[in-house]
């Protein structure tokens, strides 16, 4: 098989690992689950022999799995939700967290990125649903 290596900023890195660890935890499928260690494992590897990884930032990396896992539960039981075709007023709370979810999620990764000071930072754009007081 053939990679591709494309530089790419460490929040997004911490990310991609923080969901294929919640994978290898909660996937049943043996051939699947070989997949996700395999890509796991270069990952780790590769972040593990850069020097930013001797930085302490346990704290967001744990933030950002409790995030991802959040995601994972919430994707799960909105799927539950479609198949029965039950779109009632948990089905809108569960589509709304999602976003509320990802926001949370773009923040810690721009937090990681900022503390580790890395050469790419991502942005979102997009339209504010917080009410604002007056």
């Amino acid at each position: 098989m053939s990679e591709i290596l494309v530089p790419v900023s460490f929040g997004e890195l911490l990310d991609k690992i923080a969901i294929l660890q919640i994978k290898s935890e909660r996937m049943r499928d043996a051939a699947k689950l070989a997949n996700v260690r395999n890509e796991l494992s270069a990952l780790e590897t590769s972040w593990m022999a850069h020097p930013a990884a001797g930085h302490d930032i346990v704290r967001l990396r744990a933030e950002l799995k409790a995030v991802n896992e959040r995601l994972w539960v919430i994707e799960d039981d909105i799927r539950l939700k479609e198949q029965a075709q039950s779109f009632d007023d948990a089905f809108v709370q569960l589509a709304r967290s999602v976003y509320i979810e990802n926001d949370e999620r773009a923040r810690i990764k721009k937090e990681i990125n900022l503390a580790l000071g890395s050469s790419y930072v991502e942005e979102k754009s997009y339209q504010d649903y917080r009410a604002t007081g007056a």
